[in-house]
């Protein structure tokens, strides 16, 4: 059975435009954005109060493009997008995405890279991705120097971009002295593309685990961005339209690298008009006196967030957070439970949820603000479809019988760069048209309303969300097995208050090892990871010892029994989670 989105949900007014960038289709009033007049400040920082107009956004990344053009001697319709690749590796900035929309200016590709990596992670991703510079930040410099380093980047096509955080003074170009370059630079020409050239071309290139396995560059066209935007946007409208919502600020704190900072937080909210003020990074009270100083009405949160706020409530009774209508969560199933003790800690916060994946350049499923169904990720948004298959690949038609979950959208990516592998398991093809496989488990539920509502219950896929970043076990693996302590391991995820979820190893010692204490052990290895990994792959869940990992006679990780016997110990010590 295929599923539609409600009857409630809007068509899209419009088919999403495949010829132009995502920069021209936000700056474009006959695309369908909030007027600029109409429209608050795209983005502004909650730190130093510093600030845009949207024109003054547009003005600054044409400035932008006109500098980095030349100082990397590309030209807008000259050279493959794949030769115009520039690395963004930064806490959240007013600055980010005009940056992006520079580099897709000049016809290139952008790839934002978490601000947590280790130098040997960004090396990775501007290697892979082929990145011919890099804009960074001053606190991020050091691992940014030793990442361009090994990736080839020199070091004067390193930019540096203004944070709310650090030292602001050094001696490398920052995004303000390229844009001050541009005031006496031509105009960049007009690009000249052809029809489709934006279905096709690949705007940004995000790093995903997708289904299994080590992460991969999803490739993701302009027009999967500029769908995601419209279906967003559309799916929203009758929500807000009764709840008298034109514009309003909304919290930009999740990081911009990841696809849903990225697209549904920036993109999507400044395409309504909506002003989004940035931080930097999370701190509670620095969250709780933005909400206060710039009534913000629409908070983007992730549950480990949720959990700090609800874990802190003498905290937040020192702030004036009535300003708050709505509160939008993702990257991780928030609980139902967690939604009922936020609306009683909170009476006059309303609570949605959406559903999405990198490889779906974002929301496929949403929670209007009209029609909220506790536990539910939402309901389909415009111009996308849903299959649940069962193990047996058949489609399931019965209400609250799971099975993975696959989507067809506009949205849906171009596929992985340089894994044809990966992208058939993926991304396939029926009856019905192209679908992305999702890997994850769903429920479909009818809610008190009599829409169908989507829940997502499990993962096929056995990624570890870490407040909202993904872990995928193999990874971490490939890098124990380095060790020369470590003779075979699984890494499984264990619950965890503040984070979600967090990596726990199981670890079959090598003869190495010897006599040694396993405490000694279990630090050696901790520390092997923290010397290499970002701080959320860290082993935050421990380290087990254990004789054997169960395998499948094809040699696959029964990581199931791992969980099991984690889980029964933790019952066994009379463990809440």
């Amino acid at each position: 059975m295929v599923f539609t989105p409600p009857s409630w949900v809007p068509q899209l007014p419009f088919d999403p435009p495949d010829s132009i960038t995502i920069g021209e289709f936000w700056a474009d009033e006959r695309y369908g954005r909030c007027p600029h007049d109409k429209s608050r400040n795209p983005f502004t920082c909650g730190i130093t109060g510093k600030t845009y107009t949207s024109r003054e956004m547009k003005e600054r990344y044409e400035l932008l493009a006109r500098s980095l053009g030349k100082r990397m001697g590309w030209r807008a319709n000259e050279d493959t997008p794949w030769d115009k690749v520039i690395g963004i590796f930064s806490f959240n900035s007013i600055d980010f995405l005009m940056s992006t929309f520079a580099v897709q200016r000049l016809s290139g590709i952008a790839t934002p890279a978490n601000a947590m990596y280790s130098a040997a992670e960004l090396e990775h991703q501007l290697k892979s991705s082929t990145a011919k510079a890099l804009i960074t930040c001053i606190p991020l410099l050091d691992t940014a120097l030793k990442a361009a380093k090994g990736a080839g980047i020199a070091e004067d096509k390193i930019f540096i971009m203004d944070v709310a955080l650090g030292p602001k003074k050094t001696n490398f170009k920052t995004l303000d002295d390229l844009i001050s370059e541009g005031r006496s630079l031509p105009e960049v020409e007009p690009l000249r593309w052809t029809k489709g050239q934006g279905a096709r071309q690949t705007a940004f290139l995000c790093y995903s685990s997708g289904t299994s396995g080590l992460p991969k560059a999803v490739m993701i066209a302009h027009q999967n961005v500029i769908a995601n935007i419209m279906q967003v946007r559309w799916h929203e409208a009758l929500g807000r339209e009764q709840k008298g919502v034109e514009t309003q600020a909304a919290l930009g704190l999740l990081p911009l690298s990841h696809i849903y900072g990225l697209v549904v937080v920036a993109n999507a909210g400044i395409y309504r008009g909506d002003e989004i003020v940035i931080l930097p990074r999370f701190d509670l009270k620095i969250l709780l006196q933005s909400i206060q100083q710039f009534k913000l009405n629409e908070l983007y949160l992730v549950p480990p967030i949720i959990i700090q706020l609800l874990k802190n409530p003498n905290v937040c009774a020192k702030y004036d957070l009535s300003s708050v209508r709505y509160v939008y969560t993702g990257a991780a199933p928030l609980g139902a439970e967690t939604h009922e003790d936020v609306t009683k800690a909170f009476p006059g916060w309303s609570i949605g949820q959406g559903y999405g994946m990198t490889e779906t350049s974002t929301v496929a499923l949403s929670t209007g603000e009209n029609d909220i169904m506790v536990g539910s990720a939402g309901s389909l948004v415009p111009a996308t479809k849903a299959k649940i298959l069962g193990e047996d690949g058949k489609e399931i038609t019965e209400y609250e019988k799971p099975g993975e979950l696959w989507i067809q959208s506009p949205s849906v990516t171009l596929g992985y760069l340089n894994n044809q592998k990966a992208t058939s398991e993926a991304y396939v093809y029926d009856d019905d048209g192209r679908w992305i496989r999702t890997g994850d488990v769903a429920v479909v539920r009818k809610a008190s309303s009599g829409h169908e509502h989507f829940a997502i219950v499990d993962r096929m896929k056995e990624l570890i969300k870490v407040k909202g970043h993904q872990v995928a076990p193999a990874e971490l693996e490939a890098h124990l097995l380095t060790h020369p302590l470590v003779n075979d391991c699984a890494v499984i995820p264990v619950p965890d208050v503040n984070s979600g979820e967090v990596p726990k190893a199981f670890i079959v010692k090598s003869a190495a090892a010897g006599s040694e204490l396993d405490d000694e052990v279990a630090r050696d290895i901790c520390k092997y990871i923290e010397d290499h990994k970002a701080r959320y792959k860290w082993l935050k869940g421990g380290v087990e010892f254990i004789d054997v990992i169960p395998k499948s006679p094809s040699g696959k990780i029964l990581r199931r029994l791992l969980r099991d016997k984690d889980r029964e110990a933790r019952r066994a010590r009379g463990a809440m989670l």
